[in-house]
């Protein structure tokens, strides 16, 4: 048996629970949600990295959907009720295939009736609008995560791509993650500040996650994980999950991709818009400066670091697929993570060890954050708490 064929056999079984997809952006920007027009039914290759029979190629077993919306929209909150209006509209539309998971037990439900169990995460504390009662409806709706930052501040929280003006969470920032974690909301701690990151763990009750994020000591970008906080999931039970994403794996993309967005931006295009007339304008540039290219081998060298530091019991993968222009080479797409596995069996990871990293550990944390949630209900009532009040 080749690597590649045990790998499939072990998806199988412990198929990959992946922290973090963007098609339903993707199906906002180029189609408008008109999901005939992108119907994943069937290969849509030629414009997405998702559809079901790749996702079924690829072994992936839970999926949580990003609901993420662009932090410069004035209609954050509306807009990403569409997009967890759309989720639930693929889930409904797909339902052989897919299954609306809440809890870990309703992922482990799926993967026994052979479905995709389709969680959501909310990518950015703007979505909340400075509300906790806006945080408590995205719950009631299904949200299980939220990543307190995208690209930019908010007024709360320090983003690892912004100028640092919290130096971290504010005290709102921190009255956030304590309503999460009596939610039983997982705190995602991919794009923010290493500062936010010390800050959420000095203040949770319950595991974090990265949802999307690699090692900084492998790659030095701001959107990756320092090895002062990934020494700090074991104590607090959270998950890194290691992304693709090659300007965060891999140094060379790093400069590449500075470039690239500038040339976006200088055609008018958001930096990480993948719309055809965006892509067409990549390409050209592409043309003219060859792309770096990461492998499955780049982003196994993340997680060889990763399991050092952190240990196996924390790690796990968000591919960040329909959120990125470009990917590894062997990983180009939502079929690839067999060759993810197959190159870290080659390098000598078990079987008990891959399965942690693609199923066991994503399932535990949900779990983990449902009991501290129960925890806390019984003790405290929901918060009211304004910003105005807690940062003046």
């Amino acid at each position: 048996m080749t690597s590649l064929d045990e790998a499939r056999d072990l998806l199988r079984e412990f198929p990959v629970a992946d922290g973090h997809n963007d098609l339903p952006w993707a199906l906002r920007e180029q189609v408008r949600y008109d999901l005939d027009a992108r119907d994943i039914a069937t290969s849509q290759a030629a414009h997405l990295h998702t559809d079901l029979p790749r996702l079924r190629e690829g072994g992936v077993g839970a999926q949580y959907w990003s609901v993420f919306v662009r932090a410069d929209l004035p209609d954050a909150v509306p807009a990403t009720l569409e997009q967890i209006d759309c989720v639930q509209r693929l889930i409904d539309r797909h339902p052989q295939h897919l299954r609306a998971a809440l809890t870990a037990a309703d992922m482990e439900t799926a993967r026994a009736e052979g479905r995709i169990a389709s969680l959501m995460g909310a990518e950015g504390g703007h979505s909340i609008a400075n509300s906790l009662g806006t945080l408590r409806g995205l719950y009631t709706l299904g949200v299980r995560y939220m990543t307190l930052t995208h690209n930019d501040n908010v007024d709360w929280a320090d983003s690892a791509t912004d100028e640092p003006r919290a130096g971290g969470l504010t005290a709102f920032g921190r009255e956030v993650v304590r309503e999460m974690n009596r939610l039983g909301m997982l705190v995602d701690l991919s794009h923010v500040a290493a500062t936010t990151m010390r800050d959420a763990l000095d203040t949770t009750s319950a595991p974090v996650i990265f949802s999307h994020s690699s090692a900084r000591a492998v790659c030095d970008h701001p959107r990756n994980i320092p090895d002062d906080v990934l020494e700090r999931l074991p104590a607090n039970g959270g998950v890194a999950m290691v992304t693709f994403v090659p300007k965060f794996v891999l140094q060379a993309a790093v400069d590449w991709t500075a470039a690239a967005g500038d040339n976006l931006r200088a055609h008018g295009f958001f930096d990480l818009d993948t719309t055809p007339e965006a892509m067409k304008v990549h390409r050209a540039f592409e043309e003219r400066n060859p792309r770096p290219v990461a492998t499955a081998a780049t982003v196994a060298d993340h997680l060889d670091h990763m399991r050092e530091v952190a240990g196996i019991d924390h790690l796990g993968i968000g591919g960040d697929y329909d959120g990125t222009a470009f990917t590894p080479d062997g990983l180009n797409d939502v079929s690839g993570y067999p060759n993810l596995i197959a190159e870290l069996l080659d390098r000598g990871w078990s079987r008990p060890d891959l399965a942690k990293l693609t199923w066991q550990n994503a399932v535990r944390v949900l779990g983990a954050a449902e009991d501290v949630a129960r925890e806390l209900r019984a003790t405290r009532e929901p918060s009211h708490a304004r910003i105005e009040s807690l940062d003046g």
